[in-house]
């Protein structure tokens, strides 16, 4: 038998809380926990391991005396009036596990004598939209129709990630926490986040959000960055907060993804989203919403197009099942550009494959076939 340790109840059922479970719910299914918080047992070392992966913590802290604060350093907005500095738990471990990979690769960088971006918070929020929108296409080296010349909106979603990651942005697209497919992230919760720093920004995109709306997390990121204000983000409905910087950023992606000149030029010719969508290789429900900007349906035809259509791609997914390739999904969740900057290190011997292991969530073979048979 192990040695029992003595355990603050407080750590105990602040965990459980934490970790999005109610409390009586919890008891009922671990009795034993629910001895350990009335003091009339105490758990062993194997017990409390097991408790703390259960509840998603660092088995530390449980020693701790009182809870640790958890706060992001960055607003996180929600549609409507409000923003926060709490996020649920998953949220909270993506930001915290995006946060290592861009301080090792920041390190990285700057041990290799690399520049900063030059566009990093080039504008601030006071900014013309439209400038900002100018800016990113000359970066970017892309004309006002540039999704135009794609065929579909999920080829014209790749070729914008390619070319923002060779602008020296990481792009991590994924739905749960890592790889642990039992720790979803919500779409309602988070569409996206960004982490701003001038060596390397970091963008998180919901990968369970329909792939146009992931075009519009983007170019709604790219934004954050040229602003140089890191910031989560809802969207729902395709809305922002009450924000200045989120509607500037807004206004932005809308401009950027769908140029008012272009669009009114395709609506006097034929009032029909789903025709203009075609056109510009986007979303129907990101042309609906420019619609609405650009005043030509209202805000209650706008949110009845936009019901309608997500609730289709809903059936859509559910008929189609799950699964997929777990190489290729870590392709994107990891981010290819990151990936090969980890591979470059450990060949140079600047980082252990523990460590490469860690930083990727990769282990062992996996790691290894990930490297060798599936980054280029």
């Amino acid at each position: 038998m192990g040695t029992e340790i003595n355990i603050n109840p407080t750590m105990l059922t602040w965990a459980i809380a934490r970790a999005g479970y109610v409390l009586e719910d919890f008891l009922e299914k671990f009795p034993n926990v629910k001895k350990w918080i009335e003091q009339d047992k105490n758990p062993t070392v194997k017990q409390l391991e097991d408790f703390a992966k259960r509840v998603h913590i660092p088995f530390g802290y449980l020693f701790l005396q009182e809870p640790p604060k958890e706060h992001i350093t960055f607003p996180f907005f929600r549609t409507g009036n409000s923003k926060t500095n709490q996020v649920s738990l998953n949220i909270y471990d993506t930001i915290l596990i995006l946060q290592r990979r861009q301080d090792w690769l920041t390190d990285y960088l700057l041990e290799n004598n690399e520049d900063p971006l030059s566009f990093v918070g080039k504008f601030d929020s006071k900014a013309n939209f439209e400038d900002v929108v100018h800016d990113i296409r000359i970066t970017l080296n892309l004309n006002a129709e540039w999704a135009n010349a794609f065929q579909t909106y999920e080829d014209t979603l790749s070729f914008i990630t390619k070319k923002i990651e060779n602008a020296g942005i990481i792009i991590n697209f994924n739905g749960v926490v890592e790889n642990n497919t039992q720790r979803v992230i919500p779409v309602e919760e988070c569409r996206g986040f960004v982490l701003v720093n001038e060596m390397v920004p970091f963008m998180f995109v919901n990968a369970a959000d329909a792939k146009a709306a992931q075009l519009f997390t983007i170019i709604h990121e790219l934004a954050h960055i040229w602003l140089g204000k890191s910031a989560g983000f809802d969207n729902r409905n395709l809305m922002p907060a009450n924000d200045p910087v989120e509607k500037l950023c807004d206004q932005i992606a809308a401009e950027f993804l769908v140029p008012a000149s272009s669009f009114n030029r395709l609506w006097i010719q034929k009032a029909d989203i789903t025709k203009v969508a075609r056109y510009f290789k986007v979303s129907p429900i990101v042309i609906a919403r420019r619609a609405l900007d650009l005043d030509k349906i209202t805000k209650a035809e706008f949110f009845h197009f936009y019901n309608q259509y997500m609730e289709g791609l809903r059936l859509k997914k559910e008929s189609q099942g799950s699964g997929g390739d777990f190489y290729a999904t870590a392709r994107k969740r990891i981010s290819v550009s990151f990936a090969i900057y980890v591979d470059q290190a450990v060949k140079q011997n600047k980082l252990l494959y523990r460590d490469a292991y860690k930083i990727t969530g990769l282990k062992g073979d996996t790691y290894q076939n990930f490297v060798t048979k599936h980054l280029f």
